[in-house]
């Protein structure tokens, strides 16, 4: 149904990449998933995309959504 290109730039230890993770695999969206804690070149894409150091990091086709914002999530999805 959602055929958006969505990547998350996480860190293991955030719960709040764990929460928008969650989201996206309860709605059956497929995402592609960075580790920005051990992926140097990860962590340079995520800070080049949201100007700051802070995950989850979530590009929607070019949306890029700071934080778990659900709301944001599903307007950038066009739920």
């Amino acid at each position: 149904m959602y055929m958006k290109n969505i990547t998350i730039y996480t860190t293991p230890s955030c719960h709040f990449c764990h929460m928008a993770k969650d989201f996206f695999t309860e709605n059956n969206i497929p995402f592609t998933e960075k580790d920005a804690s051990t992926d140097m070149e990860a962590r340079k894409e995520a800070i080049s995309k949201s100007g700051q150091m802070g995950v989850p990091v979530i590009d929607i086709e070019g949306t890029i959504i700071v934080g778990f914002n659900q709301p944001l999530i599903r307007q950038a999805l066009g739920m």
